[in-house]
């Protein structure tokens, strides 16, 4: 439910924006990575047919699915509709999202030609849906907006495969065959998702997310040498706004580390790693999980189990409750919404106690 027009919402007083900051908050904030998707009946209703790239160029419809989860499960923060490949597509490199396959590229990227075809990114002329989305959104929603972007290796990821990988293969023998070339395509890819994350803040985002979805594919030398920098470049820039800033990769247990020295208020978790070893991994910062998300498709039991161990292993303050990676499409939306209630119900006394150390 939209606030009234008179009653400005005090967005300093959120649970989740002061957990974020590593804050004592009056109980633990919850929301969910994929928290507005195909799990939800009333997505599946309005959604319609073809690529989501173009649902996202609807801003009335954007708007309506991100406040969808919201208004079910009563979470702490709202997540834009959108995607990593977005300001790719608005620039012209040749990305289209194929149902059932992700992000496809007409022409991968292979060689130093290719970085013409990255020109930047200007908001207001390329992306013009995504900040009418973002406006609308603020002027409807009771709880922050997250913002987000895919990180410089993941969205690399993308355009040097030409699709999902598995091995990462023909990225990886660009990064260590022409080490120069990478780094100007990841520069240019951190130029891409800082214009488009500061956008969305000017917008009225409260918080952003760099998804670094695929970093788990490498080493922690591979990521120090090859990946840090850009991404310490996209944190570095959005942090100058003063909305916090998360970090979130899969698979990314020995990465932790590096992933908070790259700059994030909250490093994310997969469900691989406990919070509680986690916290010891992320020098000091805000954490964010890590319940595993097929573990929602278990008997309730078993779900209300696994949330109260996430909760005690995640500390109390500096803690954001939600799932290691996204719901899964066939998760049944009365699950999350006991698990947003009892993180509610059962987090309160933990969000006052403790420190995110």
């Amino acid at each position: 439910m939209a606030p009234a027009p008179d009653a400005p919402i005090d967005r300093t007083a959120s649970h989740f924006l002061r957990a974020c900051r590593g804050e004592p908050v009056e109980r633990i904030p919850v929301w969910f990575m994929r928290q507005a998707g195909r799990s939800l009946p009333e997505y599946r209703a309005v959604r319609g047919e073809g690529s989501i790239l173009q649902a996202i160029k609807d801003p009335e419809l954007s708007a309506t699915i991100t406040r969808q989860p919201v208004e079910r499960y009563g979470v702490d923060a709202a997540i834009l509709y959108s995607d990593i490949v977005v300001p790719a597509e608005a620039i012209g490199f040749g990305v289209d999202v194929v149902p059932g396959v992700g992000p496809v590229i007409a022409e991968p990227f292979a060689s130093a030609a290719d970085l013409g075809r990255l020109r930047p990114l200007d908001p207001e002329a390329d992306t013009p849906y995504v900040l009418d989305t973002v406006r609308l959104l603020v002027e409807q929603l009771d709880v922050p907006l997250i913002g987000f972007a895919g990180a410089p290796f993941t969205v690399a990821s993308y355009l040097i495969e030409g699709r999902p990988s598995r091995t990462y293969a023909k990225t990886k023998a660009l990064m260590h065959g022409d080490p120069a070339l990478w780094a100007k395509l990841v520069d240019a890819l951190a130029d891409l998702a800082l214009a488009s994350l500061r956008s969305q803040v000017a917008a009225g985002a409260s918080a952003v997310q760099l998804f670094d979805s695929w970093a788990g594919a490498l080493s922690p030398d591979d990521y120090r040498r090859f990946v840090l920098p850009a991404s310490a470049k996209v944190l570095e820039g959005i942090g100058e706004t003063g909305v916090p800033r998360i970090h979130f990769g899969v698979g990314t247990g020995e990465l932790l580390g590096l992933l908070g020295e790259a700059g994030a208020d909250v490093v994310g978790v997969d469900w691989r790693v406990p919070l509680d070893v986690a916290r010891a991994r992320v020098g000091g910062r805000a954490v964010q999980g890590n319940l595993d998300p097929a573990l929602c498709l278990a008997p309730l039991p078993v779900v209300e189990a696994a949330t109260r161990e996430v909760l005690r292993r995640g500390g109390g303050v500096g803690h954001v409750f939600n799932l290691g990676h996204g719901v899964l499409p066939e998760t049944d939306p009365a699950v999350l919404e006991r698990v947003v209630a009892l993180v509610h119900d059962e987090g309160v006394a933990l969000g006052a106690e403790g420190a995110a150390t």
